[in-house]
């Protein structure tokens, strides 16, 4: 009588794949195999300006408000619309200028995405990445190894970094195929802009913060002092337990 039309929200979270998106939309009612579908259609990137074999990172991460109508080209169209409206046309023309495509930073921003649990380390990240690009270096990046895993368990091992796939970059030089999940402004900023820093390796502190460093023997001192130190806490937790 009021006219009124019940929606539900759904939040897409920074650096969720698009099956994670599925999920969610599944829980608004939205049919998951046919959103999958579409967004692992060419076809269907193409009509959305995407020069991409699918539209994975080019979902925006957002609040999104569906209502009992709505069809999965609606809310897929809505998400890319989105990603468009933020990669505004001067981020297209500085990409442009810094000699990438703009699927080529997407990608990587889902990487960095991935990869940083604190806001400012977003540019450190990304430079790490430019300057391994720039040298023909492997990225040596464990969400990229995860991706290209069908059914990953939670659990990376030694097997899954030398089964070659070609999401694995440590196996493959340069950047992967595509994006490995969806990245936010912040990230997309970040693989535009590094920092003017020579970082080459970086490692968990198991803080959520990492060490980073210009040289191979830098980060083996680091890589030896945190995993002594995550194993000293580990130790400490069995005795307490």
């Amino acid at each position: 009588q009021d006219g009124k039309i019940y929606i539900r929200s759904a939040t897409i979270p920074e650096g969720y794949t698009a099956r994670q998106i599925a999920a969610i939309l599944a829980q608004r009612g939205l049919n998951e195999q046919e959103f999958l579908a579409q967004v692992f259609d060419k076809r269907v990137a193409a009509q959305y300006n995407v020069s991409a074999e699918s539209l994975e990172g080019y979902l925006f991460p957002d609040t999104y408000y569906i209502n009992r109508g709505m069809t999965v080209e609606a809310i897929v169209r809505k998400m890319v619309q989105e990603f468009w409206d933020v990669m505004t046309p001067d981020m297209r023309q500085e990409i442009q200028q810094k000699g990438f495509t703009v699927h080529e930073i997407v990608t990587l921003a889902s990487i960095i995405e991935k990869e940083a649990r604190l806001p400012q380390e977003r540019e450190l990240i990304s430079a790490v990445y430019h300057n391994r690009l720039r040298i023909g270096m492997k990225l040596d990046s464990d969400p990229t190894v995860i991706y290209g895993i069908e059914h990953f368990n939670g659990n990376l091992t030694r097997v899954d970094l030398q089964t070659d796939t070609p999401y694995n970059t440590y196996k493959r030089r340069g950047l992967p195929p595509g994006p490995i999940a969806s990245p936010g402004q912040a990230a997309l900023l970040a693989a535009i802009r590094p920092a003017a820093v020579n970082y080459l390796y970086f490692v968990a502190r198991n803080d959520g913060s990492h060490q980073f460093s210009a040289t191979y023997a830098e980060h083996q001192r680091a890589v030896r002092e945190y995993q002594k130190n995550r194993r000293k806490r580990q130790a400490q937790a069995a005795a307490a337990n």
